[in-house]
Formats: C-alpha cells, sequence, structure tokens
C-alpha cells in the first residue's frame, strides 16, 4: 500500500515509521528498500484485501495524476465489504490499474462491487503484447471512413482475448507518452472496436469535479454498446456510428492518429 494511519493521519511509507491498516487498523511497516516502490506492508500477515496486487512503478505512476485524497480510498458496499479502490474520483468512478493477470471472475466480482468501474490495464507486462496488439490494429478494419477506430479479431491478441467482452471500460496503457487505449465492444462475430484515447484527457476528465466533460464520459459508456450495435445491424441504412463520432468531437474526446 501506498498510505497507512500514522498517528491517525494517512502517510506514505518512510525509513522509520510504523502505522494502521487504515481497513482493519493491523499493525503495518514501512518497507523502503533499494528495488522495490517505497511501500506499506502488514506485519506478519498477508493484505487484508484479497484483491490487492504488488505495487509496480507503474500503479504509483497512475495514481500521482491524482489527488491524494483521491487514492486508496475505502470502498465499503452495504453488507459490510470493503475493498481498496486505487482512484475514487468525485463522480463516483473507481479506477482500477492492473498490472497482473486477473481472473475473469474476479474481475466480475470488482465490477458488481464498485458499480462504477473503470480499468487501466498495463499492456507491457508480457513482452508479447505490444506486438500482438499492434498487428492486430493494423490488421483491423476501419469503421467508415474513420481510421481511428477499428475492429479487430480478439482471437490474434492474448490480451484482446483477456479482456474482450468486458462490461466495465477497459483502457490499454503500451507506455505511449500521448495515448491509452480504449477496448470499446464486443461484438457477436468475436470482432473488438478499439480507439485509441488521448492519455492527458483521460486524466483529466476525472481530475476535474464537475465538468461538461465528466458528464459526457458517463452518458458515453452507457451509450456506446448500444451504438455499435446498431451500427452492425443498420450498416446498409447509413452507420449511426457516424453520429457516434461526432458526438465524440462535439464533447471534446479527440481521437488521435499513431
Amino acid at each position: 500500500m501506498k498510505f497507512a494511519l500514522v498517528d491517525g493521519h494517512r502517510r506514505e511509507a518512510a525509513p522509520g515509521l510504523s502505522g494502521m491498516c487504515p481497513i482493519h487498523g493491523h499493525p503495518m511497516i514501512a518497507k523502503c528498500g533499494e528495488i522495490r516502490v517505497w511501500h506499506w506492508a502488514h506485519q506478519g500477515s498477508p493484505s487484508c484485501d484479497p484483491w490487492w496486487e504488488t505495487e509496480t512503478e507503474w500503479h504509483r505512476s497512475w495514481k500521482g495524476q491524482f489527488p491524494e485524497e483521491w487514492q486508496e480510498v475505502i470502498h465499503k458496499a452495504e453488507q459490510g465489504e470493503k475493498h481498496i479502490a486505487d482512484v475514487k474520483t468525485k463522480r463516483g468512478w473507481a479506477i482500477e490499474f492492473q498490472h497482473s493477470y486477473i481472473k475473469p471472475e474476479e474481475r466480475r466480482l470488482r465490477e458488481a462491487f464498485y458499480s462504477k468501474l473503470i480499468w487501466v490495464v498495463h499492456g507491457l507486462r508480457r513482452t508479447r503484447d505490444l506486438d500482438q496488439f499492434t498487428r492486430a490494429w493494423h490488421a483491423g478494419r476501419p469503421v467508415g471512413q474513420n481510421q481511428n477506430i477499428r475492429t479487430v479479431f480478439s482471437d490474434e491478441c492474448t490480451l484482446l482475448r483477456e479482456w474482450a467482452g468486458n462490461a466495465a471500460p477497459v483502457f490499454f496503457d503500451f507506455g505511449h507518452e500521448a495515448l491509452v487505449w480504449w477496448l470499446l465492444h464486443k461484438s457477436p462475430s468475436n470482432l473488438v472496436y478499439i480507439m485509441p484515447f488521448s492519455r492527458a484527457e483521460f486524466i483529466g476528465i476525472h481530475r476535474v469535479d464537475v465538468s461538461p466533460e465528466a458528464d459526457n464520459f458517463d452518458r458515453l459508456v452507457k451509450e456506446v454498446g448500444s451504438l455499435i450495435a446498431r451500427y452492425e445491424s443498420q450498416l446498409s441504412q447509413g452507420p449511426p456510428l457516424r453520429s457516434f463520432m461526432k458526438d465524440l468531437d462535439r464533447r471534446g474526446f479527440r481521437r488521435r492518429r499513431l
């Protein structure tokens, strides 16, 4: 964990500090070595949150894009179950930065628990994923005349096979300075829709407390599946996704070329 309670206040790990777990109050010790990122560990026991994964510099870099009070927020369900969200925004989105492989069953549990969940998936964990994704993208078919939304076969990329059909929004991070990749939707034909998305705009959308962009992102997430379904069923009548792409532009979500 990045934070523990020290004298009742959230503190990052530092040499010589001891703290308490923010969920159950168990003793924690500061791990401040030279190899792994400095972090808090439970003293003599595993993490109190079974959904927690070992943090990397990649996790910390993403968390650091958001205010500290939004990081590692305890989310409690009505039944009393508690988990720690990597980031919890003012608009109620839990953002989970996922580096390691996660079973589909656990993904579904987390999505049901948080209700509004966004996955940011590290695309460089396996050396083959970037090459497979790049080949799938370039072999994919543009939607209409738009080169920045494409349909690709999920079978051609392990990462896409693992995440295609996911209920919550999924963004892949391949370390590109300007872009992340939004996995929009999976069709019955085993095709997936993918769109590059500005990294800065992704962060900016969620950092603001109340803005038209934030409202529109909520609505887009709800609408995108039905819009693509209509596109697939009504191609002969003129793709309704064209209006969807114009809607993206009106809302300020500009798609950028590779």
